[in-house]
């Protein structure tokens, strides 16, 4: 590269006409239909990143609205005197404000003092403001009514990287363009370009290195690029890159990988010692760990390998490894990894905290060893259960024999209840009731005996559930319909308790009262519209409706309302 009058790349090489704006195809198209078919707004917001070329597109479009012999590309001609007044900096048509260094009401109110002047060489005055977003709060409202109905002659372009510190008013009355960061294949395109008309050699490793590093800026990649180019001569070289951009040599993680999938926990800790001596970050180390661990798994599908921005040599390298590398394996190391990248700053020994994280990495895929299986020998007698057999009242002789089945405990009655499960060892309580439990016959079922079995399946459950047995002794059972017992209740909650149970209380009526086709039916009582309790015993049937526990309280210490 020439070092007489040095100018610098960015300036040197950046885009005098659409087609040579790079990256920004769909911008550059619309501009250039708008232009073909004079549908020209009266104001333009460029908006994107950094380095991306907002400003370089704003300044096209004004050199190519002037242009006095338009070729049929839509491009300026660089021959007229509109053109060549823009390139030498002299045209008065064409004017650049910086936002960033004038943003006060005074400063706008003499560009629209300005605008109110016509071109004195082309047929439109454009006003280009840099950075917009910098103008201040009355300074975005003085300029409101000029940028909604400008002179014919006058076009705004407003550029800015921030357009979200734009006020909405001012964004209704522009055409927004979105400017996209420059994709690293388009950035290695236009420096291999300019590489040849200077005349140095590349490897387009080193080349990929520098798109990479410029992070989708242009003009970022162009100053890198000639640093690169002052450091090595004339021949870039991946190598050169690396060194001079600080940049971890990608040969460091396909080792670091190779590690993880061969479990050499030594291996690993030894290049990251390695990595630490040459300079570089431990944080830095398991971000780009990161980065070559989504390559791999991006170079598992046919469909997503076009998202790997590497060059050709380095590509072949990875498709080898990712090979080797299952998906559940990187998306293993992908978790650990970001876990790592979350708590390291906050890590009091980073050094470890990066090292632990390998030892996870290395250990994926090692089974742990299972504990031996403990036999357990079985009971040296079976505990059969106890049956309870029926004898057969002297009231009815002529009744035949029944089948004995085991006796129905109450307190599987309360398996699903409130109570907490007692433990196996526990010992069982000695003053549950069992009933005897009979194959179901067909008896007429009597009010009283409906009642008596069930205060009896109350009794048996007083002590393991005293919440429970209020619940039950509330009110009585009614029957209907020969065999339909219906029990009112008059909350959710005690309906709830009840349904737990349900089940095993019907079991147990049904044998009782030796029917089969016995059915209970919870009936939830409507409430009538609540009244204000006034007595001491209105006080409290309102506070037992809410705790029916309270109402047994009373009976056993045998309380009185004075």
């Amino acid at each position: 590269m020439s070092t007489s009058n040095f100018i610098v790349s960015a300036r040197k090489y950046r885009p005098a006409t659409f087609d040579t704006v790079v990256g920004q195809a769909q911008v550059t198209d619309t501009l250039k239909n708008a232009i073909k078919n004079k549908h020209l707004a009266q104001a333009y917001l460029f908006c994107g990143p950094r380095g991306v070329g907002k400003t370089t597109c704003a300044r096209i479009l004004a050199k190519t609205l002037n242009c006095f012999n338009m070729t049929e590309d839509i491009e300026a001609c660089d021959q007229c005197e509109s053109c060549k007044a823009f390139n030498e900096s002299r045209s008065y048509s064409i004017h650049e404000l910086d936002a960033a260094s004038n943003n006060s009401v005074d400063d706008i109110r003499n560009l629209i003092d300005q605008v109110r002047v016509p071109p004195q060489v082309g047929k439109y005055g454009i006003y280009i403001i840099d950075e917009v977003h910098m103008l201040s709060t009355a300074a975005f409202n003085a300029f409101l009514k000029t940028l909604e109905e400008p002179p014919a002659h006058a076009i705004f372009i407003l550029a800015t990287t921030e357009k979200h510190k734009i006020i909405p008013t001012i964004l209704s009355r522009c055409q927004i363009f979105d400017f996209n960061r420059i994709k690293v294949d388009d950035a290695v395109s236009y420096l291999e370009k300019i590489s040849e008309k200077e005349n140095v050699t590349y490897e387009p490793e080193g080349l990929h290195v520098i798109a990479q590093k410029a992070d989708g800026g242009m003009r970022d990649a162009l100053s890198i690029y000639d640093q690169i180019v002052s450091y090595s001569g004339n021949h870039i070289t991946y190598k050169h890159v690396i060194e001079n951009l600080n940049v971890l040599d990608y040969e460091y993680y396909f080792k670091m990988t190779d590690a993880f999938l061969d479990h050499q926990v030594g291996q690993a800790f030894l290049l990251f010692n390695e990595i630490l001596d040459k300079g570089f970050d431990g944080h830095n180390f398991i971000a780009g760990l990161s980065s070559h661990l989504r390559d791999l798994l991006v170079c598992k599908d046919p469909v997503t390998i076009q998202l790997l921005e590497v060059g050709a040599n380095i590509s072949e390298q990875y498709k080898a490894q990712a090979g080797r590398c299952t998906p559940d394996f990187l998306f293993e190391c992908l978790d650990i990894c970001a876990t790592c990248d979350i708590g390291y700053k906050s890590s009091k020994n980073q050094r470890l905290h990066v090292e632990l994280a390998l030892l996870r990495l290395c250990h994926i895929g090692i089974e742990k060893k299972k504990p031996d299986p403990v036999e357990i020998s079985a009971p040296e007698k079976d505990i059969a259960p106890k049956v309870v057999s029926t004898t057969t009242s002297a009231a009815s002789p002529k009744t035949p024999p029944k089948q004995v089945i085991p006796s129905i405990q109450i307190k599987t009655a309360l398996a699903g209840a409130s109570t907490p499960k007692k433990q196996e060892t526990e010992k069982e309580p000695q003053n549950i009731v069992t009933e005897p439990a009979v194959t179901y016959g067909n008896q007429p079922v009597q009010p009283e005996a409906v009642v008596t079995a069930w205060n009896e399946f109350a009794e048996s459950i007083k002590a393991d559930d005293s919440r429970l047995y209020s619940i039950l002794t509330t009110a009585s059972p009614r029957l209907k319909e020969e065999t339909k017992i219906f029990f009112s209740i008059n909350s959710p909650l005690q309906k709830d308790a009840i349904d737990r149970v349900k089940q095993n209380l019907l079991k147990y009526l049904q044998s009782k009262l030796d029917n089969a086709k016995i059915s209970l039916n919870i009936v939830l009582l409507e409430k009538p519209e609540h009244k204000k309790a006034f007595t001491s015993e209105e006080k409290f049937a309102d506070m037992c409706e809410k705790n029916p526990s309270l109402l047994v309280l009373k009976q056993k210490l045998m309380l009185d309302f004075e």
